[in-house]
C-alpha cells in the first residue's frame, strides 16, 4: 500500500506533492536523525523513549529541535494516522520521523549558524506480515566487511547517513542471506543492519552485544533485558564473538516494528538445531502482546 500522505513540517500534504528543497541537507549530505516507531490501534509504543533517543540523536549533531518539537510530532502522527486510516481498531502501521538540519543554499559541509529550522518529517505504512518463511525456518545471516569502530562517536546516534547499511544489505543479497551482521573493528558481534541481535545459550542466559560494541540501544533491546528477568532468563551485556553467535542454543534480532524475528542460520550453517527456538517464539508472542495493548504515553 502506498502512503497517500505524509506530514512536514505541521503540513498534511499529498504523498505525491514536492515536500522539500533540493537544498535540504538531509537531502545533500544526510544530515539529520531519524526514529522508527510503530502504532497498534493509534497507541503508538514506547513514544517517550523513541522521542528522547531522537532529541540525543540531534543533539549528537548539533542539530536543534524546536522546543515544542515533541508535542508537534505526536500531534502530527495523530492526525497522520488518521489521514491514512491506521488509527482505528485494526490499524497497525511502521512510522518514521526524519529530522534533517534544513535547507541551506550554501555549500559545504559545515552548517551555517543562521538559525535555519530543521525539517522534520513524518511517514506511516501498514506493518505487513513478515515474508514467508521469517517466522517458520527463521533468518539466515552473513557477516558484513563493513566494520564498525566502537569509538565512533557517531555509532549509537540513528542518522541518516545510511550507505554503510545499504552495502551491508546488498552483500546479504549477494549472498543469498537475509541480513548482514556487522562486527566491530576488534572483531566483536555489533548489530544487524536494522536491528539489534540476541544469543541464548548454555544456563538460560540472554546475551546481547554489549553498547560499547556500536550498536544503537534499541528500545526493542532494552525492553528484552527487562522481560528476561521476568520469565526466568539471565541477561547478559558484554562482547560477543562469531563463534558466540555459531554455538548459540538460539538467536533471534530485534527492532521496533519488526519486533522479534528467529534467527537459525549463520553463514549458511545451522545455529541449535536449525529452527526457531522456544524462547524466541515466547520472546516475539510477549512483545506483539505488550506493543498491542501498550497505550500512547
Amino acid at each position: 500500500m502506498v502512503p497517500r500522505h505524509v506530514w512536514v513540517n505541521g503540513r498534511l500534504l499529498p504523498s505525491a506533492a514536492p515536500h522539500l528543497s533540493a537544498f535540504d541537507r538531509g537531502f545533500q549530505l544526510g544530515d539529520g536523525v531519524f526514529e522508527t516507531l510503530r502504532a497498534r490501534s493509534g497507541n503508538v509504543t514506547e513514544l517517550d523513549l523513541h522521542l528522547a533517543r531522537l532529541e540525543r540523536s540531534a543533539g549528537g549533531l548539533g542539530i536543534r529541535l524546536p522546543p515544542d518539537a515533541a508535542t508537534a510530532i505526536g500531534g502530527g502522527i495523530r492526525t497522520l494516522l488518521d489521514a491514512e486510516g491506521l488509527a482505528g481498531p485494526d490499524g497497525d502501521a511502521a512510522l518514521r520521523v526524519t529530522v534533517s538540519r534544513g535547507a541551506s543554499a550554501s555549500r559545504g559541509l559545515v552548517p551555517p549558524d543562521d538559525g535555519t529550522p530543521p525539517t522534520i518529517v513524518i511517514q506511516a505504512w501498514p506493518v505487513l506480515p513478515p515474508p514467508a518463511g521469517h517466522l517458520e525456518s527463521g533468518l539466515s545471516l552473513v557477516p558484513s566487511a563493513v566494520r564498525r569502530d566502537p569509538t565512533n562517536p557517531l555509532a549509537s546516534l540513528k542518522t541518516t547517513s545510511r550507505a554503510d547499511y545499504v552495502y551491508a544489505r546488498l552483500e546479504a543479497r549477494a549472498a543469498g542471506a537475509d541480513d548482514a551482521l556487522f562486527l566491530t573493528t576488534d572483531g566483536h558481534l555489533s548489530e544487524a543492519t536494522t536491528a539489534n541481535v540476541f544469543l541464548v545459550r548454555r544456563d538460560r542466559e540472554l546475551a546481547t552485544p554489549s553498547l560499547d560494541c556500536a550498536i544503537l540501544p534499541g528500545t526493542t533491546r532494552d525492553w528484552l533485558l527487562r522481560w528476561a528477568e521476568i520469565v526466568g532468563l539471565h541477561p547478559f551485556e558484554g562482547r560477543l564473538t562469531a563463534d558466540d553467535l555459531a554455538g548459540a542454543d538460539e538467536a533471534f534480532v530485534t527492532s521496533s516494528v519488526a519486533g522479534v524475528l528467529p534467527v537459525t542460520r549463520w553463514v549458511g550453517r545451522p545455529i541449535g538445531d536449525g529452527r526457531p527456538g522456544r524462547w524466541t517464539l515466547r520472546a516475539r508472542v510477549d512483545r506483539e502482546a505488550f506493543i498491542a495493548r501498550e497505550p500512547t504515553a
